[in-house]
């Protein structure tokens, strides 16, 4: 047994122990703090090398960006739930206590592994464009951008569909009563929790956009200024509205009581979505997008989301390189990654949207012929200019503000949802009445062509604004299976970084056997193509990055990427890690 294994053998030997002589309650989870109000995940650290390890669990296992969402689903596991009723109850706990990104007022996609049947489902519960929705919309009449239009006006939101996905889920694969995994998210709000540093940075950096609006100041603001760490967020209008959808369903959202103040208050300041877009909304199973690398198996997200489609295209580059021998984060395994991601944005821009309006080559951009063409372009010597990239050939066949969290249970069942807002608190509006915070998603649509959206990222034809259609997205919620059984489930919100942060959380465990603790603490790297810059984060060596400078990269600092929650099965135990990118996020199992 290697030193690293006997290691971890003994640390998981001693949190037994500590558990059983401990006065905390019985399944306790293992690696963190008796009280979920100030559980943490804490590093461990191997006495040779500052390397992370995971929390471990024998039974289930919860990984989110906020503390007490964590100890939410993790109750609900505890109490007999699966991993979908956690799964639906963390969604709605993050619409409390992560108010910035988790939401009722967005949408997103959930991916499930039904271990009874071990197949995988994508659940498609993306926002859509109203119906009034045009082309244009967000043009003025000299064909110029509006500033702000499609971001922090009531023009912005698209048709919520977070409501009809997570009641769809659990009718679908759920065991537990709506009411019953609604309940704690429903008593946060009443009875409010203290805000962290973490949320008080994101209120003060969404201030301007939310100071307008008088509901939302009514809730995030004090004494005229937004809510400070430490201060107490009570959301009685957000606690009323879980409510009704806690009795009601999801009718209680799309045709009820909070559907009508919501296209009251659209009605009021020229905002698109109408009563009628909310009761058309519709929520859709879709097939997962798969692939393998290096004989592991993976399952991803189909579009209207472009992450599930390019994380494939670039695990079958990356098959063609020896990166466990080029070295993690070496100037070699960067650069090619680099070069591959320029080509793979190349053709998000010119393929990708919605698959109910647009015809895709998904298999063949898939394809491991395909990957084959676009690695014989990649120069293993100097960087390629992204402006001189145009998208490839792909046979064609027929046939940041952002969260992510993973569950899996006893039964090995297995759920990753990654939902959005979009920016920061999205359009910074709250329907009054509601408590809830409307998304500014109509953003991701490509307003004009080749003007970049607020990730910078450039749209095409693909992704021009329709209506009812779904904007297209980077969210990659993911698993991976190892000899045909579930091995990892990951995520990570970070609008266009998202791919490539789950790119590396991938790679980082199969080609460099990095534990889930390992490989989020790991630097990351992006490129986008447009603008033509390789973002780095701090920890990279300095003589790393002049080697790729050397070869002609032009290296921007940034301070951090991605945010991953990552579940993986080692043995006979899950290992679990909440990326320590968010001091607020924890994994907790028994």
């Amino acid at each position: 047994m290697s030193k690293r294994n006997l290691f971890l053998l003994l640390a998981n030997i001693f949190l037994v122990l500590l558990a059983a002589c401990s006065t905390a309650p019985a399944n306790q989870p293992f690696g963190t703090l008796s009280s979920a109000e100030t559980a943490a995940t804490i590093p461990v650290y191997d006495w040779d090398s500052d390397i992370f390890h995971p929390v471990v669990a024998q039974h289930g296992m919860v990984a989110t960006e906020q503390k007490l969402a964590s100890a939410i689903g993790l109750d609900i596991l505890k109490a007999g739930g699966n991993a979908v009723d956690a799964a639906v109850a963390v969604g709605f706990a993050l619409a409390v206590t992560l108010p910035n990104a988790g939401n009722i007022g967005g949408g997103g996609f959930m991916l499930v592994y039904d271990a009874q049947t071990q197949q995988s489902i994508a659940l498609d519960f993306r926002e859509m464009a109203p119906a009034a929705a045009q082309r244009d919309m967000y043009l003025d009449a000299a064909g110029n951008v509006v500033a702000g239009k499609s971001l922090f006006s009531h023009a912005a939101a698209g048709v919520p569909g977070t409501v009809a996905g997570l009641t769809h889920a659990l009718q679908r694969w759920g065991s537990l009563p709506l009411a019953k995994v609604m309940q704690p998210a429903i008593t946060l709000a009443e009875q409010g929790y203290l805000v962290s540093a973490t949320l008080a940075k994101g209120l003060q950096y969404a201030a301007k956009n939310m100071e307008k609006w008088p509901a939302a100041r009514a809730i995030f603001w004090k004494d005229g200024a937004p809510l400070q760490a430490g201060d107490k967020l009570v959301q009685q209008d957000l606690a009323n509205s879980l409510k009704l959808i806690a009795r009601e369903g999801a009718a209680a959202f799309y045709s009820g009581e909070i559907a009508h103040k919501i296209a009251a208050d659209m009605a009021q300041h020229n905002g698109l979505l109408t009563l009628t877009d909310l009761e058309n909304y519709q929520v859709i199973e879709r097939q997962p997008i798969r692939g393998t690398y290096r004989g592991y198996e993976i399952v991803t997200m189909p579009p209207p989301s472009s992450g599930g489609v390019h994380l494939v295209q670039l695990l079958n580059i990356a098959e063609h390189w020896p990166l466990a021998t080029w070295g993690h984060n070496s100037a070699q395994t960067i650069h090619h990654l680099t070069e591959a991601m320029k080509l793979v944005y190349a053709d998000r821009a010119e393929y990708l949207g919605d698959p109910d309006f647009v015809d895709m080559p998904i298999t063949g951009l898939t394809s491991e012929t395909y990957a084959a063409a676009l690695v014989a372009q990649i120069d293993s010597k100097h960087a390629r200019s992204a402006e001189t990239i145009q998208p490839g050939q792909p046979q064609r066949y027929e046939s940041d503000q952002t969260t992510h969290f993973s569950v899996v249970d006893t039964a090995g069942n297995m759920v990753a949802v990654t939902y959005t807002l979009n920016t920061n608190f999205g359009s910074g509006i709250v329907a009054p009445g509601t408590g809830i915070v409307l998304n500014n998603e109509m953003d991701d649509f490509s307003i004009k062509p080749g003007v970049p959206n607020v990730y910078g990222v450039i749209g095409g034809e693909a992704n021009a604004v329709t209506a009812r259609k779904r904007p297209l997205s980077s969210m990659t919620p993911t698993f991976v299976l190892k000899a045909g059984k579930p091995w990892l489930v990951t995520g990570s919100p970070g609008g266009p970084r998202i791919i490539t942060t789950v790119l590396q959380q991938i790679i980082n465990a199969i080609d460099f056997a990095m534990n889930p603790a390992e490989a989020a603490s790991a630097a990351r790297f992006h490129h986008q193509g447009i603008p033509d810059e390789l973002r780095v984060e701090k920890g990279i060596s300095p003589d790393t990055l002049q080697l790729l400078q050397q070869k002609g990269h032009h290296i921007v600092i940034k301070p951090t990427m991605g945010r991953t929650q990552t579940i993986q099965r080692h043995e006979d135990v899950l290992w679990g890690y909440s990326d320590p990118r968010n001091p607020d996020g924890v994994t907790l199992g028994f």
